[in-house]
């Protein structure tokens, strides 16, 4: 069995900052690409921003310039900081990572449960 806990989620004011966590554990080989994906309400959910194994990273452009998606890979943690946060930024956003188990090598899609972030006065 494998878990994604994301943790970090709050309210914050328009133009503050925020790091959200997510922690993989359980049967676990190795992990593959992480991500954060983000779903405002009554919308889809979208990618936000991904790291590879070899810490190549994607942004969506409604965050480029403003956040920071890291790794650490002896802790298999995902972080995403953003700042400058706008009103728009304010969504559910959950962790998303590739994991190949070790009980049998199988690689699936797991997520996190989200965290909910909301930003306003």
């Amino acid at each position: 069995q494998v878990q994604l806990v994301e943790s970090g989620g709050g309210l914050v004011q328009p133009g503050g900052s925020l790091r959200l966590s997510c922690a993989a554990s359980g049967d676990i080989f190795n992990v593959q690409t992480m991500a954060w994906y983000r779903q405002a309400p009554g919308e889809q959910r979208d990618l936000v921003a991904s790291i590879t194994t070899t810490g190549s990273t994607f942004y969506a452009d409604s965050v480029k310039g403003r956040a920071t998606i890291s790794r650490d890979y002896a802790k298999n943690t995902v972080y995403l900081q953003v700042d400058s946060l706008k009103l728009e930024d304010t969504a559910v956003y959950y962790c998303n990572a590739g994991i190949q188990r070790f009980s049998d090598r199988v690689i699936s899609s797991y997520w996190g449960q989200g965290t909910r972030l909301t930003v306003s006065e």
